[in-house]
């Protein structure tokens, strides 16, 4: 997989944002992706996962009822729905993919391609 992440921004608190994560090659589908974050200071951690088929899903604490992971393998895409942002969702915003059952897949280390990241910024 060849990953590429956009759609971030600034936005103030309470507002929206969809993320998006592009892959340029053939096997989008094979892979359970994920988001991840990492704020200034703070080491990455996972935010979403969601399996092959998109039918299954995994979500952090802090992001639980607000965030919602999906994906698109028809278009290679996938998606992060953010709603009802927090200043301190602020990070940078990283997909990648794994190989491991999204029911487990929430370790830096259980994905093996990264996308490049892209900037969240929530104003209070």
């Amino acid at each position: 997989v060849q990953l590429q992440a956009s759609g971030g921004g600034l936005v103030q608190a309470g507002g929206s944002l969809r993320l998006s994560c592009a892959d340029s090659g053939r096997t989008f589908s094979r892979y359970v992706m994920g988001w991840f974050r990492q704020a200034p200071g703070k080491e990455r951690e996972f935010v979403a996962a969601v399996s092959w088929s998109g039918s299954r899903t995994s979500y952090a604490d802090p992001v639980k009822g607000r965030f919602t992971v999906s994906r698109d393998n028809a278009k290679n895409t996938l998606y992060l729905q953010m709603n009802g942002l927090k200043a301190e969702d602020t990070a940078v915003y990283y997909c990648a993919a794994s190989v491991k059952d999204s029911a487990i897949a929430r370790l830096v280390s259980d994905f093996i391609s990264w996308g490049q990241g892209t900037q969240v910024t929530v104003s209070s």
